[in-house]
């Protein structure tokens, strides 16, 4: 009975000793591992808020560099549809002054000569005005007869021009006809060498003299030289009938010229005829044909300024959309920006647009440059649309409605993006700097 009663309290107290164990060990481990656990929930709780006041005092946008102005396309004006540029006096990254001539038009001498025909008129008007006013009926019937006289030499003058013309294409026609004859004559020369080559090459490939490769090689020569036969023949047909066009309309031209100055001396006659004696309506006449005339030569001198592209504005040039020869699309001829001064046009998200205020300060990045830009808002838009820039986030929304916000980029970092219009960026507004 003794024996049992010790046993039974060596095993009670083998268990209290290995709970007592159990327990300091529980201690331990939670002694050393519950300050690291609280030191990350600080450290979390510390980076959330820093996060929190960042998103709060910051609004990000995405947008496109700009020069100040926007970027102005320089077209050719609504009148002058269908010009062809004459001359490009600029190229890409030249800068420009206001009121510089950027393109001639293609229209520029035709209208420059019917400025000339203008100012031409007004001299006779002026002429005609002063010979009525002077009251000397002799004078009107020297006058018209000047006319006349004006008339039939430049009726002779015309004739003989266009009759040189026609003769100078008749002479061409038949020059043209001639080398081209001679072409086809050589031509046929050797389509027969070429034939005669063929058969004989033919003969002793039977006869089994030389390759059908050789064979080949030679009948393909005569093949080519009867193309160019063909070819030399109708180019020959083809001059001709461009050389006889030429001709009849050079004839038309000289016969309505006849037809015209023939009207314009009929008429000439016809007022020396009537010329009688110097009356108040032929001074009211003669002085609304001065007026008249000289009202020409203003409106000939205002088309043939638009011949003349000019900048109507200072500025950089940013593209060259039509080239010499080429017409003044809708496209414009030169894309023109102001680059010494840079803005980002930047689209804010309605729900942040409160935050942001004219002054505030920004940080423009992207991926097209390795250094922050800086700016400052400089204008807030006064509607609400939809997103024109489109970001990389493939789940963000792009139906949603934005503002628009200029910011106007500092100097020095103007210069540092002049040449970079269009690039998409990425900007921060501190929403602090300014409440």
């Amino acid at each position: 009975m003794k024996f049992n009663t010790f046993g039974k309290r060596v095993g009670w107290w083998l268990i209290l000793l290995v709970v007592a164990c159990a327990s300091i060990t529980s201690t331990v481990v939670l002694y050393r591992f519950l300050p690291i656990q609280n030191s990350d929930r600080t450290s979390s709780q510390t980076k959330e808020a820093t996060e929190s006041t960042i998103a709060v005092n910051a609004v990000a946008a995405l947008g496109d560099l700009e020069p100040q102005g926007e970027v102005i396309t320089l077209s050719a004006p609504n009148t002058t549809q269908g010009s062809r540029v004459d001359q490009l006096l600029v190229e890409r990254g030249d800068s420009v002054k206001a009121g510089q001539v950027i393109a001639i038009l293609d229209s520029r001498d035709r209208l420059s000569a019917a400025l000339k025909k203008a100012q031409k008129q007004v001299l006779v008007s002026q002429a005609r005005l002063a010979q009525v006013k002077a009251g000397a009926k002799q004078g009107e019937i020297d006058a018209r007869k000047a006319d006349i006289g004006n008339i039939l030499a430049e009726r002779r003058g015309q004739i003989a021009t266009q009759q040189a013309t026609i003769q100078r294409l008749e002479a061409e026609l038949q020059g043209e006809k001639q080398a081209q004859a001679a072409t086809i004559e050589r031509l046929e020369a050797e389509l027969q060498n070429a034939k005669t080559d063929c058969d004989r090459y033919e003969r002793l490939y039977f006869e089994g003299a030389v390759t059908e490769i050789e064979r080949d090689r030679k009948c393909l020569e005569q093949k080519t030289a009867t193309e160019r036969v063909n070819e030399a023949s109708a180019t020959l047909n083809r001059i001709v009938n461009s050389r006889r066009e030429q001709i009849a309309e050079a004839k038309a031209t000289k016969q309505r010229t006849i037809d015209t100055l023939q009207q314009q001396l009929a008429e000439a006659k016809a007022t020396l005829e009537q010329t009688a004696e110097v009356r108040p309506v032929d001074v009211a006449i003669a002085s609304s044909e001065l007026e008249n005339a000289k009202a020409s030569v203003q409106q000939a001198q205002a088309e043939l300024d638009l011949a003349y592209v000019r900048s109507p504005s200072s500025g950089q040039i940013l593209k060259i959309n039509a080239r010499p020869g080429e017409l003044a699309s809708e496209k414009g001829i030169v894309a023109l920006g102001q680059t010494q001064q840079m803005y980002v046009k930047a689209e804010v998200y309605e729900t942040d647009i409160g935050k942001v205020r004219v002054g505030q300060r920004a940080i423009i990045t992207s991926n097209g440059f390795s250094a922050k830009l800086h700016g400052t808002v400089d204008e807030i838009g006064l509607e609400i649309g939809k997103k024109d820039v489109l970001g990389t986030d493939p789940v963000a929304d792009v139906d949603a409605r934005v503002v628009e916000v200029r910011i106007r980029l500092d100097l020095a970092d103007s210069k540092l993006v002049a040449g970079l219009t269009n690039l998409k960026v990425k900007s921060i507004i501190d929403t602090s700097s300014v409440r």
